[in-house]
């Protein structure tokens, strides 16, 4: 288990057409396993951006992420994968489901060439019971509302018990209320199984409910608040 993520002067930058886009600048950060962080700030502030570079779907371009002191994104691209299937686990604003597959077989899907001292399948429908979901199993995507289809995502995204959920904009698809079931969920996930959870929104109410707030603008953190939810 993946106790701290330290972000150390890190940067991103993106070339296209000629230009230069510089997405973070110099971001200095420290996550600690157990927190609940809403990450926010307008489009285009950085936020999904560092999202990525901590679940390490990518590099940065400048400064140093460390998992415990580990230099994980040095790493090949196939221990890189093992790393992120043992320690993250994402949630994505578009659910991301396959539609030719039951709700069981999607949240089969990440463990599907994986080994694993468990069995698949039954841990899969224990996550799905635990999501609120065992009557659904074999019901398709199609067949399943927003709020439902997100929480098959959510049970995707912890079958393997990652030490770290991401989430980006996990209620943007959603109305007030199932939005604010989705994150009752993931705080009950987060006191369970004792995972850090960062997510980024662009909803201030759904950030006033988390432990810590912070707030990016241009590719730089302008506040890092912790307190007591709302």
């Amino acid at each position: 288990m993946i106790k701290q993520i330290i972000c150390q002067q890190v940067e991103k930058s993106f070339k296209g057409d000629g230009m230069k886009t510089v997405a973070l600048k110099k971001v200095d950060l420290t996550f600690e396993i157990g927190e609940i962080t809403a990450i926010v700030g307008p489009s285009g502030s950085g936020k999904s951006t560092l999202l990525s570079l901590l679940g390490t779907l990518d590099k940065p371009s400048g400064g140093l992420i460390t998992y415990d002191g580990e230099e994980v994104l040095k790493k090949n691209k196939s221990k890189i994968a093992d790393f992120r299937f043992q320690e993250i686990g994402f949630i994505f604003q578009q659910f991301h489901l396959l539609p030719t597959l039951t709700a069981l077989e999607n949240v089969l899907t990440p463990l599907f060439s994986r080994k694993v001292s468990y069995n698949k399948l039954e841990r899969a429908k224990e996550v799905l019971e635990q999501v609120g979901l065992k009557d659904k199993t074999n019901s398709l995507p199609s067949q399943l509302s927003g709020g439902q289809q997100q929480r098959v995502a959510i049970a995707r995204a912890i079958v393997h018990k990652p030490s770290w959920l991401l989430a980006d904009e996990p209620t943007g698809n959603l109305d007030t209320e199932t939005g604010e079931r989705i994150y009752d969920l993931l705080k009950e996930l987060n006191e369970q199984e004792g995972c850090g959870i960062l997510f980024v929104t662009h909803d201030p109410a759904l950030a006033a409910k988390a432990n810590r707030i912070i707030t990016m603008k241009d590719g730089v953190v302008l506040s890092d608040k912790v307190g007591v939810p709302s």
